[in-house]
């Protein structure tokens, strides 16, 4: 697995927009909206395929869905940059918050979200 940080990553994100004069693009409502239609991209590579149909052994397959998985991935990194968030610690703080609205003894095999079960349950 390639072991480049996340700040790596940013930074020659930012480089490569820099170079190109886009950060007058790259504001946080821009960025939002691009990592929206960027996770469109990714969800079409999906629409109204059944499982056995994805074909995602296929290397040209594979290539687009990391393509656009990348994508996703480069403007998220830029959002956060913009924004000053640091997206490990908000992934750390988000996991645990989950943890205590989904304890694994209770919630374990259900897909009802957080308000849907009682903590009796």
């Amino acid at each position: 697995m390639n072991t480049t940080t996340l700040d790596c990553l940013i930074q020659q994100l930012v480089a490569f927009r820099d170079a190109r004069d886009w950060k007058q693009f790259h504001n946080p409502k821009d960025l939002a909206a691009a990592l929206s239609i960027e996770a469109a991209e990714l969800q079409e590579l999906f629409l109204w395929k059944q499982p056995d149909a994805l074909d995602l052994d296929s290397p040209d397959k594979k290539e687009r869905i990391e393509e656009e998985v990348a994508d996703i991935a480069s403007f998220l990194l830029l959002l956060c940059n913009e924004l000053e968030i640091d997206l490990a610690d908000a992934l750390q703080n988000k996991i645990g918050k989950n943890a205590d609205k989904y304890p694994a003894d209770k919630v374990r095999g259900s897909s009802k979200k957080y308000d849907e079960y009682t903590h009796e349950d």
